[in-house]
């Protein structure tokens, strides 16, 4: 797993912000009438937790979910009965982030045109945007954690852009 700790200056809480590569992670992409489906589907922009794991709306007609890499073709063939279904676990990165709530967020600011604000992007909330000059999807867990995804062509650049982001001084304030 690679991961990166980026010690941050004047943090208050004397942390730092953890950049981790998360080791394999299944992830079913389905293009479907989504009022169909037999099961809970997140409202727009919005991940909400589902019997295999995380379910993430991507666009109106297609979810992403994530589950333990051995079950992604088995619940792919599942869902193929519902629409168009396929295990893209090889096609993307998950990253974690993880530190004080504040300094997360500020670094994901520095390269997302996304309103960041706890107020404005809450636990659950995702959006597809951009991260840097890469399309990127991320979304919160919840005080200080959140997921990225990236596609695996860029992971090594959205890295390396994460940890030097989130190096000492380059914060604002």
């Amino acid at each position: 797993m690679l991961e990166h700790r980026a010690p941050l200056a004047g943090q208050s809480h004397g942390g730092a912000i953890r950049i981790a590569v998360a080791e394999a992670t299944g992830m079913v992409g389905l293009r479907a009438d989504l009022a169909t489906l037999p099961f809970p589907v997140p409202p727009v922009r919005r991940v909400i937790v589902g019997a295999q794991g995380p379910v993430l709306w991507m666009a109106p007609d297609e979810l992403l979910l994530l589950c333990p890499p051995a079950d992604a073709p088995a619940l792919a063939a599942a869902l193929d009965a519902h629409g168009l279904a396929a295990d893209v676990s090889d096609a993307r990165v998950l990253f974690r982030l993880t530190g004080a709530d504040a300094d997360v967020r500020a670094v994901l600011a520095k390269g997302a045109p996304v309103d960041l604000d706890p107020h404005a992007f809450g636990p659950g909330d995702l959006r597809r945007t951009r991260l840097g000059q890469v399309a990127v999807a991320f979304w919160c867990e919840g005080d200080g954690a959140f997921a990225l995804l990236a596609a695996r062509s860029v992971a090594d650049y959205v890295f390396a852009w994460l940890c030097v982001a989130a190096r000492p001084g380059s914060l604002p304030g």
